[in-house]
């Protein structure tokens, strides 16, 4: 499964042909530091590309999540409101599904390298 990045620092990795998977990049959680508390969207809520659908709360700042993709929420990891060190790891750290309806905004986003390069320029 390919991942793919944004300026933002979000990842989304695709299950299957519509489904995203979505969370935030080590960079951004380098950044924040210890985390005190994650807003979650809501099931069913939609949101076009580019939009804030989720918030996560440090002890230095808050962030806004955005959505590298327009979709649906057809999922939402719950489980990281009780356990924010859960957003580390590489199988649970996801933050929603969406049920996407442009599979063409996917083309737009950075894979690893250029992610990689990006991040030597935001330091």
């Amino acid at each position: 499964m390919t991942t793919k990045f944004t300026k933002d620092h979000e990842w989304v990795k695709m299950e299957g042909d519509d489904v995203a998977v979505v969370g935030i990049t080590e960079y951004a959680q380098h950044a924040l530091g210890d985390l005190v508390y994650i807003e979650l969207p809501k099931l069913g809520a939609t949101y076009s590309k580019g939009a804030n659908f989720a918030v996560v709360e440090s002890v230095k700042t808050a962030a806004e999540v955005y959505t590298p993709v327009t979709g649906e929420v057809i999922r939402v990891n719950d489980a990281l409101e009780s356990d924010f060190d859960l957003l580390k790891s590489d199988t649970d750290g996801w933050i929603a599904k969406f049920k996407i309806t442009n599979a063409e905004e996917l083309a737009a986003l950075m894979d690893d390298a250029a992610y990689q390069d990006y991040l030597k320029t935001v330091d």
